[in-house]
């Protein structure tokens, strides 16, 4: 049974493997996806040389870039494909009502920033739990972003709140179950606020990744990737098939960015991005 374990496994990763060889003959992306990548991850790598590599690459954008660097993305033609910068911290967000007052103020200035500027998505964060229960929570984030909603359907801004897990990367966070991001996108029903459903948190914290998009995918305005376990590159190394993932994202009609969202670990992290695009590629 064991022997016969193996050879299955080693029948999909060759299957993988060679459908990733066939991918780098090609060259050319499908236009299925909206591919782009986030900033952190390769913070060894100045601004501008990331830009002129996505470009290259055919990534639409760069994720979690502030207006200070938008400048930079502009002049390479990409767009900033969540905006950060507005919010305090992770662990200091909406569902504490001692913070509403900066994050109005904070969020005011820069859905303006990001409408003047061009661009959609701008991030924005629960906060950690702390004493606070998750019916408490709920009501606080609602009465706290209904008070900025409306400026963002004004302006056409989407923001977007973060399914990060609570298990290993984010103790304590609040929004670490799609079931309580979807319920918070009910209560504030408008379609300037979604959720950026992660994929690497959720397979940690509850797992059912392709259900789950299907189920809800109204509620998901952007997606982030990374390998399970350990945050590295999305290939035969870690537990999800992307391209299964991708599949059922392009199947729900979705037409936002996908973002990579996976530290690399190898030794060339450009290689490491190019070949995630090629895997998420469908």
């Amino acid at each position: 049974m064991a022997g016969s374990a193996a050879l299955a496994t080693g029948g999909v990763l060759s299957s993988f493997t060679q459908d990733m060889k066939e991918k780098n003959t090609s060259g050319q992306l499908k236009g299925n996806i909206n591919h782009s990548a986030c900033r952190w991850c390769y913070g060894a790598i100045p601004l501008e040389q990331l830009c002129i590599s996505a470009k290259e690459i055919g990534l639409v954008g760069i994720d979690l870039v502030g207006p200070k660097d938008w400048d930079m993305l502009k002049k390479y033609g990409l767009l900033s494909t969540m905006c950060n910068g507005a919010e305090i911290s992770l662990s200091k967000g909406w569902n504490d009502k001692q913070y509403h007052d900066t994050l109005i103020k904070s969020y005011t200035e820069h859905i303006d920033l990001v409408s003047k500027a061009g661009f959609v998505n701008l991030f924005v964060a629960s906060g950690n739990k702390g004493t606070i229960d998750d019916e408490t929570g709920l009501k606080n984030c609602v009465e706290g972003l209904k008070q900025i909603v409306g400026l963002a359907e004004k302006k056409g801004v989407i923001l977007q709140m973060e399914l990060l897990n609570s298990k290993i990367d984010h103790k304590d966070y609040m929004c670490d179950r799609s079931a309580w991001g979807v319920e918070l996108v009910k209560r504030i029903g408008s379609p300037n606020f979604k959720l950026l459903y992660d994929i690497y948190h959720m397979q940690i914290d509850e797992g059912d990744v392709i259900r789950t998009i299907r189920n809800h995918h109204e509620s998901f305005g952007h997606y982030h990737t990374g390998g399970v376990p350990g945050r590295n590159e999305i290939d035969e190394r870690q537990e999800l098939y992307y391209p299964a993932i991708m599949k059922a994202i392009v199947a729900t009609g979705y037409k936002g960015y996908v973002a990579q969202e996976f530290i690399p670990a190898d030794a060339d992290p450009i290689a490491s991005l190019r070949k995630a695009i090629q895997i998420c590629d469908i």
